[in-house]
């Protein structure tokens, strides 16, 4: 990656930190991942999942607190109560998916089936990858960190621009 690097000690202007604080644990994604499937009933969590009757009340109130799930009482019966993923929470399914597509390729080592698919025309979803604004696809040598100042610069007037301070001290 480039000359700037990102200030690793600096939690507070951080995404991640924040993200795991949230997400950061086995439950809340495989919370996650049944909510994605169409799971919406505490019951239903439960069976499924197998996981701890208390646990799975304590992510679920955690996930509803941070706003990746909203919790409904239903209309018919105002006992019966939905989970549901918020736009947040839908938001996190591309950070589930490349975590999938990871743990299929270092993990398990094989592919998962069912597929995930295009509704459209049925084909496969794409590795998630990085790509930059025009739509190529990027890898690691070839990210930077900038300061918001620079953005959108060539390569050429940002290395102008870095390169001048240096020779000033030169002299």
């Amino acid at each position: 990656m480039g000359k700037l690097t990102e200030p690793l000690g600096d939690m507070q202007n951080c995404g991640l930190p924040a993200a795991l604080e949230v997400m950061g644990e086995r439950w809340s994604f495989m919370i996650l991942r049944a909510g994605f499937n169409g799971l919406h009933h505490f019951e239903e969590f439960l069976t499924t999942l197998g996981i701890a009757r208390n646990i799975l009340s304590n992510r679920l109130a955690r996930l509803v607190e941070h706003g990746i799930m909203k919790r409904e009482a239903l209309a018919e019966d105002r006992r019966k109560i939905e989970y549901r993923l918020t736009e947040k929470g839908l938001d996190l399914l591309p950070a589930m998916l490349a975590l999938r597509q990871w743990g299929e390729k270092y993990g398990v080592g094989v592919p998962s089936n069912p597929v995930l698919c295009d509704a459209r025309d049925g084909h496969p979803i794409a590795e998630i990858a990085i790509h930059a604004h025009d739509g190529r696809r990027l890898g690691y040598w070839e990210l930077e960190w900038r300061e918001a100042a620079d953005i959108g610069k060539s390569a050429a007037e940002y290395d102008d621009q870095a390169v001048k301070p240096q020779l000033n001290v030169l002299r």
